[in-house]
Order: structure tokens, then C-alpha cells, then sequence
């Protein structure tokens, strides 16, 4: 028997040969994450409008800087006036006019660090709320020094047989709970140090053998 020749338009086409494949770039690192601070921005306007709100009603409607005193739960809460020319509490107070102006760029500058200090560290949830709260309070006093001269404070608060001399406000509150709050954030763990296996005696040995081959 004779075997018939494959004509050579009857030959299967070749496969064509597979295209190598091109090496994909290499990802770029993703930024780290923001921390969202609309809470911190919403808390800090919050304080501050109630701030601003409870001094315009103690000073202009129910005129405690001319009253000076109004006892509201004595001796546990009561309206005393002060004008404070220093910062919390009446530290530091002055009656020079570049006091103030210090005070004020210091508020202003703490503030901005705080806020980007917790923006690009992705601060949590503690981390946002007490920036809120110092934020919103240091921008309250830096608003009473620019409109009148020193920080409206008129909270007092005392015991029985002891009369409290200082006076405070929301916004002192307010920082005081905020820079406590950044204070007590818990500390992130440092990752220990990576260490090198240590070489074994048996792989000396075989480096020894390997260089005197």
C-alpha cells in the first residue's frame, strides 16, 4: 500500500510562538491614611459657638462685668467676673499689650500643629475628640483677646468653707480636657528590630569547605 503524501495546503498552520510577557512595574507604596477630621472640626466649632455664646450673654445681657457677682448654687457654682490677661486660669496674666498678642500667636500655632499633627498621624477616635476640644477652647480665648482685650472667664466654683478665687470658662474647660486627653493617648508598640539568623556551626563548616574547593 502507498501512504498518500499530506499536500502542503492540507499541513496544519504553526502555532504562532507566544508573546513574552512584559514585567509589570512595581506598585507604588500607597500613601498612609488621613484621618478623617470632620469630627474634630464639627466638636471644635461646637465648643467654640457655645463658648462665644455664654460670654455674649454673661457680659452683655446679664451685664456681670458692671454686677461683678451673681451666686447661682452657692458655694457650689456661681457667676464671678474676670478679666484674664494671661492664659488658663490666670497664668502668666500681664498688662502689657505684647502679652497679648504672644498669647494669640501661641493659641493660633498650637492649634494648627495639634490639627496636623493628628491629621497626618491618622489619630484615633481620643486623638480627634480631645483635639476638638483644645482646638475649639484655645480659638475661643483668641477671639476674647481680639475683642476685648482678655479672655471673659465667669465660672466659679467652691466648697463650703473654702471660697475659690480663680474664675474659668467653657473654653478653659475645654482645653483642659483636651490636652489631658491627648496626654493619656495609648503609646503605639515599636516594632522590635528585625535580627539576622545566626550561622550555625555545620554552616562554617560548609563555608570553609566551600573556599578551600
Amino acid at each position: 500500500m502507498q501512504h498518500e503524501l499530506p499536500l502542503d495546503g492540507d499541513r496544519p498552520a504553526p502555532e504562532p510562538a507566544p508573546k513574552p510577557k512584559r514585567p509589570r512595574a512595581p506598585r507604588k507604596p500607597r500613601p498612609p491614611a488621613r484621618a478623617d477630621m470632620r469630627l474634630t472640626l464639627w466638636l471644635a466649632a461646637a465648643i467654640l459657638l457655645v463658648d462665644q455664646a455664654l460670654k455674649y450673654w454673661v457680659v452683655h445681657v446679664l451685664r456681670l462685668d458692671r454686677v461683678r457677682e451673681i451666686d447661682v448654687l452657692p458655694p457650689w457654682l456661681n457667676l464671678r467676673m474676670a478679666w484674664n490677661q494671661g492664659v488658663n486660669f490666670g497664668l502668666f496674666a500681664s498688662d502689657q499689650s505684647v502679652m497679648r498678642w504672644v498669647l494669640v500667636a501661641v493659641a493660633i500655632a498650637i492649634s494648627l500643629w495639634i490639627w496636623i499633627w493628628v491629621w497626618r498621624s491618622n489619630g484615633g477616635l481620643l486623638a480627634r475628640i480631645s483635639a476638638g476640644l483644645l482646638i475649639g477652647g484655645a480659638i475661643g480665648n483668641v477671639i476674647d483677646r481680639l475683642w476685648y482685650g482678655a479672655v471673659a472667664d465667669f465660672l466659679n466654683m467652691s466648697l463650703p468653707g473654702w471660697q475659690n478665687p480663680y474664675s474659668f470658662n467653657v473654653a478653659d474647660i475645654s482645653i483642659f480636657a483636651g490636652a489631658i486627653g491627648l496626654i493619656l493617648l495609648p503609646q503605639k508598640p515599636k516594632q522590635p528590630p528585625t535580627r539576622k539568623p545566626r550561622r550555625t556551626t555545620s554552616d562554617k563548616t560548609r563555608d570553609g569547605a566551600g573556599k578551600a574547593g
